[in-house]
């Protein structure tokens, strides 16, 4: 049973994730104007839980705080080009290419985490390779359509900086490390907008409030506690593909909401590239274990 409540409340904000692009679709606030008030709120909600629980070690942040950081800054700059991604791009093809963000680690593991490419490692590569053909190969590149796919090819960058980073967080809870990994994105966007010469401080017009607001308290604030209190009690087999319930609401939201249908190539495409990544994330019995378990 409490598994059972542990694996909604993951699913539950999985799907909240998948319709941040729906969210920001009507906002007038430029994409890193977004992110800051998305990291803003989020950061503030997460501090309130932190604090209730009592739960935040500067002991353990200390531990980790290179890593930290690290993945901090770069999810900042993610979800810039990320946002970005989805307004130039739409948000179908920009939640694909960011999704193959987990198969660059994949193709890096070798050289970074000294793992080896299994049988599925390398069916993954593949079918993403082949996904991303079908999915681009048949988009008219424009000035808009190239400025989005160089963002979303961005974003999967720095997503894979975020799981490389994630992956040398070991002293910190989930929480409390997205805590403080939010209020550095908060720091490193007012930084990228300082420097950019955005005017300051950045406030969303009144039709733009309820959904700023839902990005930041629903969208980030709640789905990462959601998140973060559900995935340490979960098998990482199960957290592994459940994920991707993310990027397949991202799709469904866009061709509902968005009107952003995809040609069947492309949506044979979106099933490698997701199944692509799927695989990656499985581990393959050995024999030895195959044969006890038989």
């Amino acid at each position: 049973m409490e598994k059972s409540k542990q694996l909604i409340k993951f699913v539950i904000a999985m799907v909240i994730f998948g319709t941040n692009g729906l969210v920001i679709a009507d906002v007038s606030l430029d994409s890193a104007e977004i992110v800051l008030m998305r990291t803003f709120f989020g950061a503030l909600f997460l501090l309130a839980v932190v604090l209730y629980k009592k739960s935040f070690s500067f002991k353990d942040l200390k531990a980790d705080l290179l890593p930290a950081t690290i993945g901090g800054a770069a999810l900042g700059l993610n979800w810039i080009f990320l946002f970005a991604a989805y307004r130039k791009a739409g948000v179908s093809i920009s939640t694909l290419i960011y999704y193959c963000g987990p198969i660059l680690v994949l193709a890096l593991s070798p050289v970074i985490f000294k793992e080896k490419l299994t049988w599925n490692k390398l069916a993954a590569l593949a079918a993403v390779a082949v996904g991303m053909v079908l999915t681009t190969g048949s988009i008219e590149v424009g000035d808009d359509m190239t400025v989005g796919l160089m963002c979303g090819a961005g974003a999967a960058l720095l997503y894979a900086v975020i799981i490389i980073a994630g992956k040398r967080t070991k002293s910190l809870s989930g929480l409390n490390c997205a805590l403080y990994e939010l209020i550095i994105s908060f720091f490193v966007v007012l930084l990228f907008l300082i420097i950019a010469g955005y005017d300051l401080p950045v406030f969303p017009a009144k039709k733009d409030i309820v959904n700023v607001l839902i990005l930041g308290f629903m969208n980030t604030g709640i789905a990462y506690y959601l998140y973060f209190d559900s995935l340490q009690k979960l098998p990482a087999q199960t957290v592994s593909i459940v994920c991707y319930a993310d990027p397949l609401t991202a799709l469904i939201v866009a061709a509902l909401f968005l009107n952003e249908l995809m040609l069947p190539l492309q949506i044979v495409g979106a099933v490698l590239i997701l199944g692509g990544a799927m695989l990656g994330e499985m581990k393959p019995k050995d024999k030895k274990q195959h044969s006890e378990e038989v």
